[in-house]
């Protein structure tokens, strides 16, 4: 039964569904957008939400060492993530990004969406 298993597995093995998603969440901090599959838009949509909201608590130690721990390739990502995106969302609840639909790719037919910053 799959009762609450929300992930999408992306017809991934575990250790490389991580990784793919550790560095597409970097390339969207670094870059300030993505453009991929549906499917992994939103999948990186939750993780980098999820780093946010622990980086808006500030640069204090243990909250360095969780995001090293999500996001352990870049620190120069690390770095931005503190210095640049966290404080602009202090004030906000949640929903730090946002998912533009861009129609379907020509070869496979999947469906191609944006992701970037609000």
């Amino acid at each position: 039964m799959k009762h609450q298993n929300g992930r999408r597995k992306l017809n991934l093995k575990g250790s490389h569904r991580k990784s793919l998603l550790r560095n597409q969440v970097i390339h969207f901090i670094s870059y300030g957008s993505l453009t991929s599959t549906k499917a992994n838009v939103k999948e990186v949509q939750r993780l980098a939400e999820r780093v946010v909201t622990v980086a808006r608590v500030g640069n204090d130690f243990n909250t360095r060492r969780r995001i090293n721990a999500i996001l352990p390739y870049k620190e120069e990502a690390v770095l931005k993530l503190f210095n640049e995106i966290a404080p602009k969302y202090t004030q906000r609840a949640g929903g730090y990004t946002r998912v533009i639909p861009m129609g379907r790719r020509k070869s496979d037919t999947a469906v191609i969406a944006r992701l970037e910053w609000v």
